[in-house]
């Protein structure tokens, strides 16, 4: 019996060993849906010890493979796991197809990256949840500030607003879970209304050349998408915990997803976040607190030919306004804008009172797609949004805590959309969206209504699309039409509406006479027509493209009708029935190389603005509610241009440095001088130690170089006031830049198992290292008090 059984054995391996085991197998993993070539897929040949993942073009290569029935296993991001099995008689080539489940916009997962899915012509930047998760404590607009190009501009502390390129505001279009974010983002001290937590990728699409998102995104548009869920059986989530030193607070975050193989899945998200004031070097800033609550889930199935979504996400702040910035006089209003240190320092507290911004927004979205053969997939949903704006002021009496703005503006939104994406050479999209609008301004506040009651109707229309005639070049062209319909009642005194000179060109819109004022219903028809048009090359490692956009934007509620006091922003804002849409040409050069160790992207563009709106201050004014600066909306003609750019560079296996870059002019061409709140030239040097062997540690260091704005418009003017019983004239300095600054911090991570299962990450941070004394340009509230000064902060998330 031994005998056979050896003699068995012998003939096995005698059999094996004389298989010809010197083919090679080659082949390519694309996109099933698109054709796209699919990058870093796993290939890998079962019973072997080959593993290889595919390059750039999506292709990979095995040596010497025995002849016979062999099985290959096939990973990707986002895609179901393949088993393929194929047989080997020669050399071999093949072409695997995988089927991608998901419906987000697929992205890179780097800073700097160009997306080669987005806008061909206009390279899109994603930042990931790895760069995220760093900045849970801060806001969406901190983390897009690692991105060249993009600034903040600022009310305070905890009231951030992304600035792409100089642009802000409504003209960069907000989109969460796809949808347009309807939150009131007329006002410069409006911050989105999105829970950083909430957030999985961000992805940034700068100029007009988001077309299908809003003809109006003149600066661009920010993406913020959901975690995606896997086509799997599977049952996982994390939960996360940031801790701060300056405003000594944090925040608590947790997600839970479950998914099944047939595709259905639900995800349950809410996240909890407070601080109290925060501390500038040398004194708290009073009244600078902040409270944060945020829900979302979703649901719905998820299969390659069709699916839906069910959504719904809600989410409340309330946010203290700087107290110096609220001021009962004109001469110590003028004292705390022309001196250095506040007027008033206090201890620490958590509680948030007079003036604040208390906001609460809600989304709900139905959604659902389905792929058509032979010609790509149509898309459509129905979203609902509702945003209550309460803005409270210093009242007493009876008034106390009664707010002094109270907004509440209702949204309806339904969007359709077709690609067409059958042929790997081209794709087009078109699609049409209805918007209504619906804003109620309360009158029971008893106070001067900012912002009217209005209506407001909005059709767009529009059609996309890109051609690759060969392996080089890429051709893109689009064209948007957006019609406007807006209804409004508003009252306004009788003594403004004289001083702006309304009753020659509007007096056929007063529909009553109140004694001291007019009730008045403005209506505007505004039609905006925008297009695009670009070109890209590619070829080794080495990207070059050109792009051309018009965009217009019709003027938005606040431009047209403020007319008094905006409470958390502590100034008087004057807006102008007069304005006509703004409308942009925009020319923008992208370059792009990766040398490996080496790799940069430039940009620099140019942008003509005809029309533009922007917003000048124009002195002092005292009302009941105290002394405050007077802005006033002005329309120019504009030129603004710049160049962004971003170089990395591998130093050494572990060691990587980088070094990102912003410039930009703004120029008011009517009065030939410099546009006011343009971003100063700031420069942001990295360098990064990493050793994946050791927990996936990282340390950085980086240096945060703002230098000082030069080119600004001089708005300073002499007010008269009452000293020693005597009228005198003083200087009041609200246009003189703060100084250069340079801010140095420090960030560390690692990856830690505990348990069994799971992992946890660890992030620390050190925020201003140096506890410098600096304000920024774009600090609306920069005259009154310093930046926060040191700050660290502790991130732990589990991920199971």
């Amino acid at each position: 019996m031994k005998f056979f059984v050896q003699l068995l054995l012998f003939s096995a391996s005698y059999f094996v060993y004389s298989q010809s085991c010197s083919f090679s197998l080659e082949g390519k993993v694309i996109d099933f849906h698109d054709g796209q070539a699919l990058a870093n897929a796993k290939v890998e040949l079962l019973n072997t010890n080959q593993i290889i993942y595919t390059n750039a073009k999506g292709e990979f290569k095995f040596e010497e493979v025995c002849e016979g029935a062999q099985n290959l296993r096939v990973n990707h991001p986002d895609c179901q796991e393949l088993i393929y099995p194929i047989l080997i008689e020669r050399n071999t080539k093949t072409t695997i197809y995988l089927e991608h489940h998901l419906e987000e916009l697929e992205v890179v997962s780097l800073v700097g990256k160009i997306n080669r899915d987005q806008t061909k012509s206009n390279p899109s930047v994603v930042v990931d949840r790895a760069v995220l998760d760093k900045h849970r404590g801060g806001s969406l607009g901190d983390a897009l500030q690692e991105i060249a190009g993009v600034s903040s501009l600022t009310t305070g502390n905890s009231i951030v607003k992304p600035v792409i390129q100089g642009l802000h505001s409504s003209r960069v279009l907000l989109m969460q879970n796809n949808v347009r974010l309807e939150n009131q983002d007329w006002g410069v001290e409006h911050a989105p209304s999105i829970a950083m937590q909430a957030a999985q990728e961000v992805e940034m699409v700068k100029g007009a050349s988001a077309l299908a998102l809003g003809g109006d995104a003149l600066g661009g548009a920010i993406i913020t998408s959901p975690a995606k869920i896997p086509v799997k059986d599977t049952l996982y989530g994390y939960t996360g915990l940031v801790a701060a030193s300056n405003g000594r607070g944090g925040g608590l975050h947790t997600q839970l997803t479950r998914s099944f193989e047939k595709g259905w899945y639900a995800q349950a998200d809410a996240s909890f976040k407070r601080f109290g004031d925060a501390k500038a070097p040398d004194n708290f800033l009073a009244n600078t607190g902040h409270l944060e609550k945020a829900l979302s889930l979703r649901g719905g199935l998820n299969k390659f030919v069709q699916g839906f979504e069910v959504y719904y996400s809600y989410y409340q702040s309330e946010n203290g306004i700087l107290r110096d910035a609220h001021i009962g006089n004109v001469s110590d209003l003028i004292r705390a804008i022309n001196r250095e240190k506040p007027l008033r320092s206090s201890g620490f507290s958590y509680k948030i009172n007079e003036p604040k911004q208390s906001v609460t927004h809600h989304l709900a979205k139905l959604s659902y797609y389905r792929r058509l053969e032979n010609i790509g997939k149509i898309k459509m949903h129905y979203a609902y949004q509702e945003n209550n704006r309460l803005e409270y002021d210093i009242r007493r009496g009876d008034d106390a805590g009664k707010a002094s703005l109270d907004l509440n503006l209702k949204t309806h939104e339904f969007q359709t959309n077709l690609q067409v994406d059958y042929d790997k050479n081209y794709d087009v999209n078109a699609g049409v969206v209805l918007t209504y609008q619906d804003n109620f301004a309360n009158p029971l506040t008893g106070v001067k209504r900012l912002i009217p009651d209005y209506k407001q109707y909005k059709v767009g229309g529009y059609i996309t699309g890109n051609y690759k005639w060969d392996e080089y070049w890429t051709a893109e062209a689009g064209l948007r039409f957006d019609y406007t319909h807006l209804d409004a009642q508003k009252f306004y005194l009788k003594t403004s509406w004289d001083k702006k000179g309304y009753q020659q060109d509007f007096s056929n819109i007063i529909v009553a006479d109140f004694g001291t004022q007019y009730l008045t219903n403005p209506k505007f028809d505004f039609q905006n027509f925008s297009w695009i048009g670009g070109l890209k090359y590619e070829q080794n490692n080495f990207e070059a493209s050109f792009n051309y956009t018009r965009g217009q934007r019709a003027p938005n509620v606040a431009e047209l009708f403020s007319d008094g006091l905006h409470h958390s922003a502590a100034i008087i804002e004057l807006g102008d029935l007069r304005f006509k849409p703004e409308t942009s040409h925009k020319i923008s050069l992208n370059l792009a190389q990766d040398l490996n160790a080496f790799s940069f992207v430039a940009n620099p563009y140019l942008n003509r603005f005809t029309d533009f709106i922007t917003l000048v201050p124009k002195g002092l004014e005292t009302t009941v509610r105290g002394a405050f600066p007077v802005w006033e909306y002005e329309q120019v003609d504009a030129l603004l241009w710049g160049i962004d750019a971003q170089a990395n560079y591998r130093i050494a296996r572990n060691f990587e440095s980088q070094v990102s870059f912003a410039y930009l002019v703004g120029r008011d061409l009517d009065a030939d001088n410099y546009l006011n709140e343009m971003p100063a030239p700031n420069f942001l040097y990295q360098l990064t130690y990493k050793r994946e062997n050791w927990k996936d540690f990282q340390m950085t260091v980086q240096a945060k170089h703002s230098l000082r704005q030069h080119n600004y418009p001089n708005n300073n003017f002499y007010y008269e006031v009452l000293n020693e019983g005597n009228y005198e004239e003083v200087l009041v300095d609200i246009s003189t830049p703060p100084e250069a600054y340079i801010l140095f911090g420090f960030e560390s991570s690692a990856r830690f198992t505990p348990f069994n299962t799971g992992n946890l990450e660890v992030n620390f941070q050190v925020q201003n290292i140096l506890n410098t004394q600096y304000n920024d340009y774009l600090n609306r509230l920069r005259y009154y008090a310093y930046q926060p000064g040191r700050n660290f902060i502790l991130n732990l998330t589990y991920n199971y």
